[in-house]
């Protein structure tokens, strides 16, 4: 948060599990890894067919919105929560969201993509909820035609959005780094940089994560993860599964906290960038945290 931060002065990550709600496995990956402090914080995937186990879960956890309007695995697949319409554009011909970004980005109608994610934030609260942070799944809700929404979205509902700074996956460089600048002036929290999931032989991993933890820059890292808990996912999508698997397993035994703790990284988790973000008098107006 570079208003915030001194460069250089101290480096902090935000231990984050993406992808809840959609799998059994990833729910009990976070839930377990939270449990004893070894993450911070996570997303839930409204659409996702394990959302209602997480959602049940704790309401005190530190748990946001992971704003989904794709569906990407081959046999394993989700719909809006909004519409069944194919003239909405964001379902294909099989009644699901889109595989990729660039088919919806092609058939959205923004319209829907509005309703569909104000459907997804207000069916997080009316299941009991109290989400702290919104992000986007695949970078869907970071497209061009989405991102002033997105933020719109955050102030609404007092959800602080995250943005990393330096990613190069928004579709949108351009306008992408125009609305950090604008977060910027009215010193909103802004995470500086973004890491995740390795793709790497489980081996390799520990080594691997020592590297980045060595090498981060100074201000805050938001750490993309994916951990999950083996007995699903191996069916789901075979060329991942093991990923997922190794970087719970790592996470687990205390990996991740170990390399912070020998390099002096600070933990932080999403709440407290709440509070920040709900500290813009446009923040939060129109929803009630309690």
């Amino acid at each position: 948060m570079r208003h915030a931060l001194v460069p250089g002065m101290y480096r902090a990550v935000i231990p984050h599990v993406d992808d809840l709600g959609a799998t059994h496995g990833a729910n009990q990956a976070f839930l377990n890894l939270a449990a004893r402090g070894l993450v911070t914080c996570g997303s839930v995937m409204v659409p996702g067919p394990w959302f209602p186990e997480i959602a049940d879960a704790d309401p005190a956890l530190d748990l946001g919105i992971h704003l989904t309007l794709t569906s990407e695995w081959d046999v394993y697949r989700w719909a809006p929560v909004s519409t069944t319409s194919r003239a909405s554009g964001l379902i294909d011909d099989d009644g699901y969201f889109w595989c990729d970004v660039a088919s919806l980005q092609r058939h959205m109608v923004v319209e829907a993509a509005e309703a569909e994610l104000r459907a997804q934030i207000d069916r997080a609260f009316a299941r009991g909820m109290r989400p702290t942070h919104i992000d986007a799944h695949m970078a869907a809700a970071m497209l061009p035609e989405l991102l002033p929404l997105h933020i719109s979205l955050g102030q609404e509902y007092g959800l602080w959005p995250v943005l990393p700074r330096s990613i190069r996956w928004a579709p949108d460089q351009a306008g992408y780094a125009a609305a950090l600048a604008g977060l910027d002036t009215v010193g909103a929290p802004v995470v500086d940089h973004c890491r995740g999931t390795l793709p790497v032989d489980a081996t390799a991993l520990d080594a691997r994560w020592a590297e980045v933890i060595e090498a981060l820059p100074g201000g805050v890292t938001h750490l993309a993860l994916h951990a999950t808990v083996p007995g699903e996912f191996e069916a789901i999508a075979p060329g991942h599964a093991a990923w997922r698997f190794s970087e719970y397993a790592w996470l687990s035994a205390g990996g991740l906290d170990q390399l912070c703790r020998a390099h002096a990284v600070m933990t932080l988790g999403c709440r407290a960038m709440q509070m920040r973000w709900m500290a813009q008098p446009s923040a939060g107006s129109n929803v009630s945290p309690s």
